[in-house]
């Protein structure tokens, strides 16, 4: 069985809501998980005890990562992560000119720091939906295919 966390920040609950739904679609192929909302205070170093990360931001104003996101985003910059798969997901908002910028963004500090990413981060405007919530089962389901191609 393969250890993964998944961290998010939140501040409307909408990704919140995402996370709930990844980490059911993760239970339901058979692995657990730990959940952490980022304002409990996770280190970014923690992440190297895990196989699998999951990360969920909501993306701010005009394409930025949220406030209670950046310290963990700066602490990331001194770990390593070669050997690990990661995937990110986030709400978003159509009304700003980078529509989940939050997600690329920490996609992007994950390969810098050697995980292999996820070839596609989830974005799910605004409140998840039936549908969305839907497929934030299936992206948590499709991480563990990803993940298991890791474990021997």
């Amino acid at each position: 069985m393969a250890k993964i966390i998944l961290i998010f920040a939140s501040m409307s609950g909408n990704t919140e809501m995402m996370a709930e739904a990844v980490a059911e679609g993760v239970r339901e192929v058979g692995e657990d998980l730990e959940v952490i909302d980022i304002m409990s205070g996770p280190e970014a170093n923690e992440l190297e005890g895990y196989d699998g990360i999951l990360l969920g931001a909501y993306t701010w104003g005009d394409g930025e990562l949220p406030d209670d996101f950046l310290n963990f985003y700066d602490e990331m910059e001194s770990i390593n992560l070669t050997g690990k798969k990661a995937a990110v997901f986030g709400s978003c908002d159509s009304a700003y000119p980078q529509y989940g910028a939050a997600v690329d963004i920490i996609m992007e500090r994950l390969r810098e720091r050697g995980a292999e990413v996820y070839p596609h981060g989830l974005k799910v405007e605004l409140t998840p939906e039936k549908e969305e919530e839907e497929a934030c089962r299936t992206f948590g389901k499709k991480f563990v295919t990803f993940l298991r191609t890791l474990i021997v």
